[in-house]
């Protein structure tokens, strides 16, 4: 059984089947339609509606892609969708601002924008943000309008921000949350299809155990689309977004330590402060939305050689922390890819949490290379650690990761060898890309054929080694100064 809101209305469902998405169970089984599928993937928003989920004393309000959320993933939250919005025949202040600035014409995404300018208005509720804005609707996207208006409403909804019925309805809202809190291990089943819900990381290891043959949900922004795309069954899923273990992101003196289920969007500000490259690629992994959803472990997870968190991961050095059962290992997370979809992860086992050592004495660099700018897949990733010697400028130490590359995200260890030792100048970078090309075969595909990947990654170590070398040169004036 699962108990969630839908708006103020309790909905407690005992048997349907947990392959079911939101979007299907609010057309089918709520009929309300107004939350649309536009591709079943996750890339155009026409199916966004909000979750709120009690943290603390508050309801923090998120957009999520109904296409791509399974209803296992409602359990103890509140659903918010166009229909709700709408109150005593009054429009919603968002929906009113897209009506007077003309932001729909088709309409068929106009629900996916009001609900991300709803949860917008929510999360920051000041002045008009022309940035924040933009990556709330990056998830959206138009084919009439051209966005100008779609703006201009979300400008109207800041200098005009009034509470709502929302508002209004809160200090209920969150006795009805408290009330249907979790508090013990649930169960979602129709047929011979199950969904099991634990609560802690204690129950989720022997619910695995148990279930060796079980697929591990989290987002789902990657496992939904068996369901959405090809058509296939999941017979038994464990849904780890309610063990709260595996939410938690805590800083230490010496590492950062990242729970296997925080969503992308809760490790963006440990990661960004830390590693402002991670930060920036973060902004261009996927819309909002998918972040929202989308997990560090997941990303790992699935081990696909063109994951934009694992070459960068493994360039800082980073370590997993893998749990079977009340038995956990640490390994180093290049060790954890063998092969094409093939990982160290043995039956029953997860990935608990990922630690990450600061920066310390170490620079940092990370790039992505893309046909678009934004939420497109990466035809090459790379990311570059290297230490080096204050006073002779050599090189002491470097870790140089790719995706895309290979198999596996995988470091360019003959490359690292080239410099290791090495005065850090252009002689050096010219060995290391020579070495580059006897670390990697790329493969030909529709993102990009092998000389192109090569030639990138050689190039994207000399964008880096020009970039430090500015920064080391005006490091060195200010010290002078």
């Amino acid at each position: 059984m699962i108990q969630f809101l839908l708006n103020q209305t309790l909905r407690t469902e005992h048997t349907l089947d947990p392959n079911m998405t939101v979007l299907n169970y609010l057309r089918e089984h709520c009929r309300k339609t107004g939350t649309k599928e536009g591709c079943a993937s996750g890339d155009c928003g026409a199916c966004t509606v909000v979750v709120g989920e009690l943290i603390g004393d508050d309801i923090r309000y998120r957009t999520l892609n109904s296409c791509l959320t399974f209803v296992s993933a409602l359990h103890g939250k509140q659903l918010i969708t166009v229909e709700d919005l709408k109150h005593n025949d009054q429009l919603h202040p968002v929906q009113a601002a897209m009506a007077d600035c003309h932001g729909s014409q088709c309409g068929f995404c106009t629900p996916g924008f009001v609900m991300s300018l709803f949860a917008l208005d929510k999360n920051h509720p000041a002045a008009y943000d022309k940035a924040a804005t933009q990556e709330a609707l990056a998830g959206n996207l138009c084919r009439c309008t051209g966005y100008r208006p779609i703006l201009a409403a979300a400008e109207q909804v800041a200098d005009q921000h009034r509470s709502d019925h929302f508002d209004a309805a809160k200090s209920s809202t969150i006795e009805q949350l408290r009330a249907i809190a979790p508090t013990e291990t649930a169960e979602l089943t129709s047929g011979d299809k199950r969904c099991l819900i634990p609560l802690t990381v204690t129950e989720l290891a022997g619910v695995y155990e148990a279930h060796p043959d079980a697929r591990l949900l989290a987002g789902g922004t990657d496992l939904a689309l068996e369901v959405t795309q090809f058509h296939r069954e999941l017979p038994t899923t464990i849904y780890v977004g309610n063990v709260r273990e595996l939410q938690t992101v805590e800083t230490y003196e010496d590492r950062i330590e990242l729970g296997a289920g925080a969503p992308l969007t809760d490790c963006y500000d440990a990661l960004a402060t830390e590693f402002p490259d991670f930060g920036e690629l973060l902004h261009r992994f996927a819309s909002l939305q998918i972040r929202n959803q989308g997990t560090l472990g997941g990303n790992i997870g699935n081990a696909s050689p063109i994951g934009d968190s694992p070459p960068l991961l493994i360039a800082l050095g980073a370590r997993i922390v893998l749990r079977k059962g009340d038995r956990q290992r640490t390994l180093p997370l290049e060790d954890f890819f063998l092969d094409y979809k093939k990982t160290e992860q043995q039956p029953g086992e997860f990935i608990e949490k990922v630690i990450v050592p600061r920066l310390g004495d170490w620079q940092f660099r990370a790039y992505k290379i893309s046909k678009r700018l934004d939420d497109d897949i990466s035809a090459v990733c790379a990311a570059l650690s290297i230490r080096l010697d204050d006073e002779t400028q050599t090189v002491t130490d470097v870790r140089f990761a790719f995706g895309g590359m290979a198999a596996i995200p995988k470091r360019a260890k003959t490359c690292e060898q080239a410099m290791v030792g090495q005065p850090w100048n252009e002689a050096t970078i010219d060995l290391a890309c020579v070495a580059l090309a006897n670390d990697f075969t790329p493969l030909t595909d529709f993102r990009a054929n092998r000389d192109y990947r090569l030639t990138t990654a050689q190039n994207l170590l000399r964008k880096a080694f020009l970039e430090l070398q500015s920064s080391t040169i005006e490091t060195r004036v200010t010290a002078y100064v």
